[in-house]
């Protein structure tokens, strides 16, 4: 009989991130897919004239079919992700907890205790910042307590990014 957690299944942290972060994720996507496919086509043409023996016949007399099947197999992903991830990205900070849950093919829950916190940054890409988004990152001494939180609006970071360096230090002072 499998165990049961008495808890029950994890809740979703509170607050969304900022809905303009499908069109930075969008964008990132966009540029990843122009990469992929600029990258392929590029291969197909060094490929296409030297008539490599060790290749399939099929692909060396028809080396446009890289580029082609690059674009199809990864135009889904191009749609989907930043919808997945705007659904998926969450984040609260709940007494002296940062709870942030993040993911696109894989999920992250991380739990950081604000008495934990060593340092809390701000960071914006150029992409972000044209946007007005940033993403904030909480670090303490274990990498693995660290958490990114990508896809804010810029004052909701700064005010976040604030109330964690208040929190973290009065908590620090109450430990002396």
């Amino acid at each position: 009989m499998p165990s049961r957690d008495p808890a029950g299944p994890l809740r979703d942290p509170a607050n969304r991130v900022s809905p303009k972060a499908v069109r930075l994720w969008l964008v990132e996507a966009l540029i990843a897919f122009a990469l992929l496919v600029g990258i392929s086509i590029l291969i197909a043409r060094w490929v296409g004239p030297s008539g490599w023996s060790w290749l399939p016949q099929w692909f060396a007399d028809d080396p446009w079919l890289l580029p082609v099947g690059v674009g199809v197999l990864t135009t889904p992903f191009l749609v989907a992700e930043p919808f997945v991830r705007y659904a998926v990205h969450r984040w609260e900070l709940s007494g002296d907890v940062v709870y942030a849950r993040s993911g696109f093919l894989t999920r992250e829950w991380v739990f950081v205790p604000v008495s934990r916190i060593q340092t809390v940054d701000k960071a914006q890409g150029w992409i972000e910042r044209m946007l007005g988004l940033a993403t904030l990152e909480i670090r303490t001494a274990s990498h693995a307590g660290s958490s990114t939180i990508k896809g804010l609006d810029y004052t909701v970071a700064a005010g976040l990014a604030e109330e964690l360096a208040h929190r973290a230090e009065e908590l620090r002072d109450d430990a002396t």
